[in-house]
């Protein structure tokens, strides 16, 4: 099992960047992907962004071009920078650890949740 704690989030208005941490730490040669997702109100968790292996990444059609995920291996950390934010973009943000085997990816663990705000 690995653990997670994001930061970063906060209040931004429209049009505005935030960036986004996740340190990773316990079992880490388990891992081999690292991704956000999020969850506004009443609506389900979705996926946002992924790493895999330090290097491909993949994001959802909402997000592209406007945020990168990309990851530093000497502070174990994930980060994901969000710009041309939208008031669409509002949730609870979170890290998630896991691996890909054989084209199947496995959860494994959560953070707590970061919130984003983006007013207009």
């Amino acid at each position: 099992q690995v653990q997670l704690v994001e930061s970063g989030g906060g209040l931004v208005q429209a049009g505005g960047s935030l960036r986004l941490s996740c340190v990773i730490s316990g079992r880490l040669a388990s891992i081999n992907a690292m991704g956000w997702y999020r969850q506004a109100p009443g609506l389900q968790r979705e996926f946002v962004a992924r790493i895999i292996n330090g290097d491909t990444t993949i994001y959802t059609d909402s997000v592209k071009g406007r945020f990168t995920i990309f990851g530093d291996n000497t502070r174990n950390t994930v980060y994901l920078q969000m710009n041309d934010l939208k008031p669409e973009d509002t949730a609870v943000y979170y890290c998630n650890a896991g691996r890909y085997s054989s084209g199947t990816y496995y959860s494994n663990s959560w953070g707590q949740g970061t919130q984003v705000t983006v007013s207009t």
